[in-house]
């Protein structure tokens, strides 16, 4: 019998999940779940945006440490980090939006130059931006300030696009969902970048559930369905935490 050979080591794998329609599914209800949730604590605590804003900060800077210390991916603490991310995206914004006075257009504007700024400072420094590749603190570093970042620039434009744009949530609604469903029709009838549609994908679920958060729980009189934000906060988060009991989540294989 032979020698039994010693195997090269393995690279880490990816900490973050394989993007299946859960992964999606999943996406869509945190991002909603970060408007509630951020509201109810800004609003209905009566904590003010920015003192909001600095709780959910010290919560995501804790999720995120978590996440880089971990060894392998955890889809509970994954989406922990998510929501956090979410949720101080909420609170920031509409600080920067409402308290700043820069409004909409300018907070939008100023986010999404910081977003491609990443984007671009993240692919010059490894070489790719693509999830599968989230595998050292480095990466993992770049990936949490970008998704702040484009969570944060989500809620501005849900707002501009509601608010000021004059469509209201339902309309915000369809026109995120519209501008999703052809990043999924490029996926299955183009040869564009997987790597850049899922960006464009990640970035537009958040202002699509920036509007379906404020559907949910603003009053019937404002065109929304009058939920309190603890209740649809609650609602949400019971979906989230049903959707990871009931399905298992694997780390990303690579993307092209």
């Amino acid at each position: 019998m032979g020698r039994a050979t010693m195997q090269e080591p393995q690279p880490d794998a990816s900490k973050v999940p394989e993007l299946t329609l859960l992964f999606w599914v999943i996406k869509i209800a945190a991002t909603t779940l970060g408007e509630t949730g951020g509201d109810a604590v800004s609003m209905s605590m009566n904590f003010g945006y920015l003192a909001a804003t600095g709780i959910f900060a010290a919560i995501f800077l804790a999720a995120v440490a978590a996440q880089i210390a971990a060894r392998r991916f955890h889809p509970l603490l994954y989406w922990t980090t998510i929501i956090a991310t979410t949720t101080v995206g909420t609170t920031l914004a509409d600080f920067a939006d409402r308290s700043l006075g820069i409004g909409y257009a300018g907070g939008a504007t100023l986010l999404f130059v910081l977003l491609i700024a990443s984007l671009a400072v993240w692919h010059r420094t490894l070489g790719s931006v693509a999830v599968d590749t989230v595998n050292s603190p480095a990466a993992e570093m770049f990936y949490w300030v970008t998704i702040m970042f484009s969570q944060t620039l989500g809620t501005a434009l849900g707002d501009w696009v509601a608010d000021t744009g004059g469509l209201g949530y339902m309309g915000g609604a369809a026109v995120f969902s519209t501008l999703l469903g052809l990043v999924v029709a490029a996926y299955y009838l183009t040869s564009v970048s997987r790597i850049t549609l899922f960006w464009a994908a990640f970035i537009l679920t958040r202002p699509l559930g920036a509007v379906v958060g404020d559907f949910l729980d603003k009053p019937i009189s404002a065109g929304g369905m009058a939920f309190s934000r603890y209740t649809a906060s609650s609602l949400l988060l019971l979906f989230i935490i049903a959707c990871l009991a009931l399905f298992r989540q694997r780390a990303a294989t690579a993307m092209h």
